[in-house]
């Protein structure tokens, strides 16, 4: 038989737990454009998209499913009083997420943009302050790369191939469980410790293409 591949070793060894024979299990990961993926300056880019240039902002980017966890991040934020939420990305739960926002009285603080261009995502990752990432099923999550190689850090669930991405503080943070109160926990650790945009981006550049 030939070898088998996948994009983190999480899976491989959980393959290798199965019974696959681990000498032949390779972990291929996904790099990033670190060419379209940079870091642009932060006031500029609030500017350019319509965003209060002194507040802080979360991002939560994907299919807007509940996989994805945007309905976490929009349950943290009556816990986080002066943080914005900007969701990025379409799908069948836009409606129920947007009535979630309304109900928790935060919809002033939470701006669903729609699908956004690849190409102008890098001005989004910019602007905010951290992606945050509260999937429940994640291989190896493109979008973390892509926010990294921006300069910005990530908080995202501990699963599948997330923490052989996010591996320290120039990182982000890992959260606890898969809940509102560990990402308000992850929030509030990262901006006593936040790292310079700088660092994050060279952290990203460990997995350029």
């Amino acid at each position: 038989a030939g070898a088998s591949s996948g994009v983190c070793q999480a899976l491989m060894d959980t393959l290798a737990d199965m019974g696959a024979d681990r000498s032949r299990l390779r972990a291929l990961r996904n790099g990033v454009d670190l060419q379209l993926f940079k870091p642009e300056d932060r006031i500029a880019a609030r500017q350019r998209l319509q965003l209060a240039t002194d507040a802080r902002y979360l991002i939560s980017v994907g299919h807007l499913i509940e996989r994805k966890g945007h309905h976490i991040a929009i349950d943290a934020l009556p816990s986080l009083p002066d943080v914005h939420l900007l969701v990025v990305g379409d799908g069948p739960d836009r409606a129920a997420l947007q009535a979630q926002a309304q109900r928790l009285g935060v919809s002033d603080r939470v701006r669903f943009t729609g699908v956004v261009a690849q190409t102008e995502l890098p001005w989004w990752y910019s602007a905010a302050d951290a992606l945050v990432l509260c999937s429940s099923r994640e291989g190896w999550a493109n979008v973390l790369l892509e926010a990294m190689a921006c300069g910005t850090p990530v908080l995202a669930t501990r699963i599948w191939g997330t923490p052989e991405v996010v591996t320290g503080r120039t990182a982000g943070r890992l959260l606890e469980d898969r809940r509102a109160t560990a990402l308000v926990g992850a929030w509030n650790a990262l901006a006593s410790d936040t790292p310079t945009r700088g660092e994050t981006r060279r952290h990203a550049e460990l997995f350029s293409w």
